[in-house]
């Protein structure tokens, strides 16, 4: 399938333009993202979040908005019926695209099972796209490859098999980089949904958003008309300059300079690729967080530290939520989030996001 990606400035939000992905290179990323996960946050991430350590690889992208149905255990409660995801970009100011992304609600079509899998992700490349192009194409396969359940949910296993596919898809992208003199990196941040549970993993300062009813009528059941959303951050940024990353990297013999960057260079202290940061502290290894999907639980926004260099966590879920409410398209509504990021408020970095929908 073709690596494909859908412009988030067209003037028409009908249409998007869609073009393949090139090799071109530029800058390193310069833009700062909000502060990590707040304490009212954290604390709610701790009583539906399990956290451990690394994500998925994938190849393949989706053309447009898709829903899968559901499969789940007859021994499961039966709340998930399918998933409606798209994605949107826009180069903003930069000179060229640097991030990757991947739309798989059904990623599990190479490799049957009678679990639901669906993956997405966005691949932020910074120096280039050639890392953030590589984990596109080969992280979930390597997650697979490791172990992801695909029969009976098991979280551990699948926290397992997305550390293992982390490692794998970096050690392979090195010794790649070595041969071909690759100088880039990308930070990730990937969902998989498996069964009725959500697995999130993140290595960087690409960030996963929650938006969960705090409003509700009955057994969980939403009225719409009164339903207020609360913006749950469901990943931990790593930036060389917070106190457990800079420790972390001065153990291993590197430095973190005044301007907070990792030998004065790069912002972030986790990446694939970037091979001239990795005897230095730099690592691939992701946070990961699972929970398991109740009818609360409206949609998930995935995107890029240009994304969230402009927009709140609750302020993004605001505005997808009005856009929803007016569309009930993800296609429509995520591209009009990048839109507005960009032409409105001024992104000046490259702008990614992906919009999951659940549909209960």
């Amino acid at each position: 399938m073709a690596h494909q990606k859908r412009e988030g400035s067209s003037t028409d939000d009908d249409c998007a333009s869609k073009r393949l992905k090139g090799s071109d290179t530029a800058s390193e990323t310069g833009c700062n993202v909000e502060a990590s996960v707040s304490q009212e946050i954290d604390a709610e991430a701790t009583r539906t979040c399990q956290r451990e350590s690394e994500a998925p690889s994938n190849k393949c992208v989706s053309d447009g908005k898709s829903a899968v149905d559901s499969n789940v255990s007859g021994e499961q409660k039966m709340v998930l019926t399918a998933v409606e995801a798209d994605a949107a970009e826009d180069k903003g100011c930069r000179h060229t695209m640097e991030d990757a992304w991947v739309v798989l609600p059904n990623a599990g079509a190479e490799y049957p099972g009678s679990l639901r899998c669906a993956h997405f992700a966005i691949f932020d490349g910074h120096g280039g796209r050639l890392a953030a192009d590589y984990a596109q194409k080969h992280l979930h396969q390597n997650v697979i490859a490791a172990g992801l359940p695909r029969e009976l949910m098991d979280v551990k296993a699948a926290k397992k098999a997305i550390i293992e596919g982390f490692r794998r898809t970096d050690e392979s992208l090195l010794q790649e980089s070595t041969k071909r003199n690759w100088q880039d990196g990308a930070t990730a941040v990937c969902v998989w949904i498996l069964g009725q549970m959500v697995v999130v993993a993140n290595a960087g300062d690409a960030k996963a958003v929650l938006a969960r009813s705090i409003s509700t009528d009955g057994e969980g059941v939403v009225d719409e008309t009164k339903s207020q959303l609360k913006a749950i951050v469901l990943t931990r940024e790593h930036k060389a300059i917070f106190p457990q990353e800079r420790s972390r990297i001065q153990k291993a013999g590197g430095s973190v300079g005044s301007n907070g960057r990792l030998q004065g260079r790069i912002e972030v202290s986790r990446a694939f690729g970037d091979r001239q940061f990795k005897k230095v502290g730099l690592i691939s290894t992701p946070d990961v967080h699972s929970f398991e999907l109740t009818k609360k639980d409206h949609f998930i926004i995935l995107g890029c530290d240009g994304l969230w260099g402009v927009f709140g966590p609750s302020d993004a879920v605001e505005f997808v939520q009005n856009q929803l409410k007016e569309t009930s398209s993800a296609s429509l509504a995520v591209r009009r989030l990048v839109k507005e990021a960009v032409r409105e408020r001024r992104c000046k970095d490259n702008c990614t996001a992906v919009l999951i929908v659940f549909k209960h």
